[in-house]
């Protein structure tokens, strides 16, 4: 089949690889799609992983099933699904809890609980930005979808960002009636948007420098927030008459001001700044435990110096982590086909799977209309 690989810093390649194969029982392959770019893919790309050469990247993934193991009894060939990204057992003490993100039998690496398809330091499983998939334990990790291909380019965000950006408000803790700042209008930040108003809340403001991602928040009701205007914590409360609610990080770790220095700190900062005292920050943006490329010797070892002192001083409170997608996909689903919500609008180029490496390349340079990229095989 036809993959699209990791080969070093810049550069993937869409080459012949060997078709996956069941290989345990309870496996089911799937014949992809649609298979997204996401934003955290970006991190491998730029060579801020220890992503191995050769890894067969996408971990936002949706197609047919073609083919099930003797232990699926639930899951059948010619099931439209969408695959999360977290690969779970189904039986752990965290899958248990709902934690999917951080199962402890399917990633064999040392002190990394979770899995994902085609990520590094996620396991040893292949990703979807191919023309098949093998997808371990199918019949808890598969979610199934109404026949045909309507809403092929929403449901495609179920796998990862739209439940990403709801876990962001989720932690959160948004509720009716809220104000909340989500920085970061990237995918993940515009579908926490999204998810807030659905949620209930009064205002959301988002804050970037891409005048296109702000451009997409304004289009959906969000208030856009450019910080190559001005400090985002000033104008936040200067048009809200004081501090927000709540607050959600979606940017990461390789954040960037206006002049394009990075600054692993700088959301942590601002949003310990806009948020009320007592109030709550969600963090989806990743975070990592070691990078070599940090901008600052601290941050190489994973550590970032934000203002803890006055985060505590607050009462302030934070959840993080990856997202456990089963958690939210099937309800998220159904608002879907029930027409509450339409994550597709963030959708800006449909490709095919050989343009990938062009996909990647203008995605991540951060051009003009490049908000969101989808692959079909």
């Amino acid at each position: 089949m036809r993959a699209v690989v990791y080969r070093g810093a810049y550069d993937v390649e869409v080459v012949e690889v060997p078709d996956p194969s069941i290989e345990h029982p309870a496996d089911a392959i799937v014949r992809i799609t649609t298979t997204n770019i996401c934003g955290s893919d970006l991190h491998m790309y730029e060579g801020r992983t220890s992503v191995e050469e050769g890894k067969i990247l996408g971990h936002e993934n949706m197609g047919i099933v073609e083919e099930v193991g003797d232990a699926v009894f639930w899951v059948k060939p010619g099931d439209r699904v969408s695959v999360p990204f977290n690969i779970a057992c189904g039986v752990c003490r965290n899958c248990n809890l709902g934690w999917t993100s951080f199962c402890l039998k399917v990633n064999p690496q040392e002190g990394m609980d979770g899995a994902a398809y085609g990520y590094a330091n996620m396991g040893p499983y292949a990703g979807g930005q191919a023309e098949y998939l093998r997808v371990p334990f199918a019949d808890f990790n598969l979610l199934e979808l109404p026949p045909g291909d309507e809403h092929e380019n929403d449901f495609t965000m179920l796998s990862d960002i739209f439940p990403t950006g709801y876990h962001g408000t989720e932690l959160a803790d948004v509720r009716p009636g809220h104000t909340v700042a989500v920085f970061g209008a990237g995918p993940v930040g515009l579908m926490a948007a999204h998810s807030a108003f659905i949620r209930g809340a009064a205002r959301v403001f988002v804050v970037d420098k891409e005048r296109d991602r702000l451009q997409l928040a304004e289009s959906i009701g969000a208030e856009p927030v450019d910080i190559a205007k001005g400090d985002p914590v000033e104008q936040i409360v200067d048009a809200n008459k004081g501090k927000v609610d709540r607050g959600v990080e979606a940017v990461g770790y390789q954040a960037h001001d206006p002049t394009g220095e990075e600054h692993p700190e700088m959301v942590l900062d601002n949003l310990v700044a806009v948020v009320e005292t007592t109030g709550a920050i969600g963090v989806v943006g990743v975070y990592v435990p070691e990078d070599p490329g940090a901008a600052n010797e601290l941050a190489k070892t994973g550590r970032v110096a934000w203002n803890y002192g006055q985060f505590f001083a607050n009462g302030q409170r934070m959840g993080t982590g990856q997202c456990p997608v089963k958690r939210y996909n099937r309800e998220l689903r159904d608002l879907i086909v029930a027409g509450k919500a339409r994550p597709s609008f963030i959708v800006s180029h449909e490709l095919s799977l050989d343009e990938a490496p062009t996909g990647y390349e203008n995605f991540d340079k951060r051009l003009d209309g490049w908000t969101k990229v989808l692959l079909h095989p």
